[in-house]
């Protein structure tokens, strides 16, 4: 489809193309492809989307930039005993979740230590299924957090803006239903 949507903006006499949202958006061979054929993403750089496309690689990123995380582990080691030792040390609950994924698919709340064994395998099996991937990270599971979203827009002339904050709280299945702008929460100091 890349292939047909890059064909398609050359026989035009396209100079960019955009990916819409999710997709083609988050691919980094897409991204390369396109500044292959000449014509500009009209998105984030493919290094970028593979830094993101891992909730690990991600996490790490953040972490060496100076970000507050959610406590949690988002190391190389897989193993019962290494999740185990991470959610005594984060304190439960703690919240499973796919390193490659998305839409809430590889996700598991673990409420008692007893139970993170089996839940950790569910959250593999459905990571796995679904991503091609089994690899997890751990999280303090939030109760009653807020979810906020902050889109940034930059060029690559040194422009950056942000296009103000929505909230992503209402979710079913860890995956928004509603979301509202501006955010009733934030109070202008932190905006």
């Amino acid at each position: 489809l890349g292939e047909r949507i890059i064909a398609a903006a050359l026989a035009a006499g396209a100079q960019a193309i955009h990916p819409g949202y999710g997709f083609l958006s988050e691919n980094a061979a897409f991204a390369e492809a396109v500044a292959a054929a000449g014509l500009v993403f009209v998105g984030p750089p493919a290094a970028a989307i593979r830094a993101m496309g891992s909730k690990s690689a991600a996490k790490a990123l953040m972490t060496d930039a100076g970000v507050p995380l959610v406590p949690g582990y988002h190391g190389e080691g897989q193993s019962l005993a290494t999740f185990r030792d991470a959610a005594a040390r984060i304190g439960y609950p703690v919240l499973l979740k796919a390193t490659a994924g998305g839409g809430g698919k590889g996700m598991k709340i673990v409420e008692h230590e007893a139970d993170l064994a089996e839940g950790l395998a569910s959250a593999q099996r459905e990571a796995l299924s679904a991503f091609g991937d089994a690899r997890m990270l751990v999280e303090k599971y939030v109760l009653q957090p807020r979810h906020v979203e902050i889109p940034v827009v930059a060029d690559g002339h040194g422009h950056c803006l942000y296009l103000n904050e929505r909230d992503c709280s209402i979710q079913r299945r860890h995956q928004t239903v509603i979301e509202e702008a501006p955010a009733p929460g934030p109070t202008p100091e932190l905006r």
